[in-house]
């Protein structure tokens, strides 16, 4: 489908920025997000400030175009029919339930236009639908609010839980709570409410509790999850050796049963122990993980394999740190925060798709090994608002109007027009060991000018 001609010169200098935008625009149409708002909001009403002004406004301070949302409201606080406060007030009142809701739209749009693209990393575990379970703490915020501010302390806004997929690189569900302090597990039955059956979760020991473990299998869905120290199985017969894992740790293998007090219902799983060449940071030289994988579809080797695979949803994470703005310390409600987060979730889902056109325009092992996300979330930023002042709203509707094939192939030719050059990772040799330091106690400060003198 042909784009309008004002975009030529963008599309020209910078295709990443109009690929990053036109996906936002497909996310961010208006009737979809009022959709998703009256689904799932409970109390907060539209009037002036509507749903789609919020996530305009926090997606600029996610990409970084403006540094806060004071400083959107101060450049572009004219187009909005409401006060400074009225929007912060919006923002202070943003229901989790819709901010959640708000990444599995997300997700829901963008996964039929992942699938249909081409060189997509292959099924972690073919007949079935791999995702990761992690959980993230938001971090400390500025002292805003009259109670924080005789603290010292560091104020936290909440906390999430997050689905991912490993394979499209897509986060597909955010469950919020406003209390960072609040045990993880009592967020596990939203979690459950988004397993179907089919699939198989990955996650750490924090989730492994005989309840979950229990729920999950009558889905019927499918589990790889860490043993926690208190659980205690019951061992079926000996472990044996079942072959080595892709670091050369040996592997065993064991028939083991627990029980479910609540119910009394018993399950049987493999456990599979990986035995480690290092111990872990309290000691231990094996690490358990459960299952009820079918051994006809995964084998030991395959069970430590997608274990291994949790990383990536901490890879995501590391992005939404580094690369995006997810933790904005000036929104110090928790409500605020949360959004902020699901935001930059959102807007995380429409770089990944992204990056899928660029991998089947140039190849996983460019995507993989050389594209710097820094430089492209970067160049995003620098274009973004020259690209909002010369091209108008309207022009950007053609990418609403796409089928998912029309938006996927638009995005892979203009995936094709892309300088690799301007993405590329720089990579650096191996870190040099860092020289003894001399003590600053008697002299607290020397001239460098000096120092770099002597050099000579």
């Amino acid at each position: 489908m042909l784009l309008p001609k004002i975009l030529d010169p963008f599309i020209a200098r910078s295709p990443v920025s109009v690929m990053v935008r036109g996906t936002l625009q497909r996310l961010f149409d208006g009737e979809s997000l009022q959709v998703v708002f009256d689904d799932h909001a409970q109390r907060q009403y539209t009037r002036k400030l509507t749903f789609f002004h919020c996530i305009r406004v926090m997606s600029d301070v996610v990409f970084k175009t403006v540094p806060s949302v004071s400083a959107w409201y101060e450049t572009y606080g004219q187009e909005l029919a409401a006060t400074r406060q009225a929007l912060y007030e919006k923002l202070n009142h943003m229901e989790p339930g819709v901010s959640g809701a708000l990444v599995r739209h997300s997700a829901e749009v963008l996964m039929p236009v992942v699938r249909e693209m081409k060189h997509l990393p292959a099924a972690l575990l073919p007949g079935y639908r791999v995702r990761v379970l992690d959980g993230n703490h938001l971090t400390g915020t500025e002292h805003r609010l009259v109670e924080l501010r005789r603290l010292r302390a560091a104020t936290l806004p909440g906390q999430s839980l997050a689905l991912y997929d490993p394979q499209f690189d897509l986060v597909t569900d955010v469950v919020c709570c406003e209390d960072a302090y609040a045990q993880e597990r009592t967020m596990l039955p939203e979690i459950l409410r988004r397993i179907v059956p089919g699939d198989c979760l990955v996650a750490d020991r924090n989730f492994c509790t005989t309840g979950f473990l229990a729920a999950i299998d009558v889905l019927p869905a499918f589990f790889v999850i860490r043993q926690h120290a208190t659980l205690k199985p019951k061992a079926l017969g000996e472990r044996r050796r079942a072959g080595k894992d892709e670091h050369g740790r040996m592997l065993y293998e064991q028939w083991v049963e627990v029980s479910e007090a609540r119910t009394g219902r018993t399950l049987k799983l493999r456990r599979i122990t990986i035995q480690l060449k290092k111990p872990t940071k309290d000691g231990e030289m094996e690490i358990h993980l459960l299952t009820n994988l079918p051994e006809k579809d995964a084998d030991a080797v395959k069970v430590a394999s997608l274990y291994a695979d949790r990383w990536t949803i901490e890879h995501a994470f590391e992005h939404l740190t580094e690369d995006l703005r997810c933790e904005i310390d000036t929104l110090a409600y928790p409500r605020a925060a949360l959004f902020g987060f699901c935001v930059a979730v959102m807007a995380y889902n429409a770089v990944s798709a992204v990056k899928s056109a660029t991998r089947a325009a140039w190849g996983e092992e460019f995507v993989e090994e050389e594209l710097s996300m820094f430089y492209l979330t970067l160049e995003v930023a620098r274009v973004n608002e020259g690209m909002e002042i010369a091209v108008e709203e309207r022009h950007w509707e053609i990418f609403a109007r796409m089928n998912d094939e029309e938006f996927g192939q638009t995005l892979m030719d203009l995936a094709g027009r892309m300088r690799l050059s301007q993405y590329r990772k720089h990579k650096r040799g191996p870190k040099r060991p860092p020289p003894k330091k001399i003590s600053g106690r008697e002299r607290h400060h020397v001239s460098t000018f000096r120092l770099l003198a002597q050099r000579k």
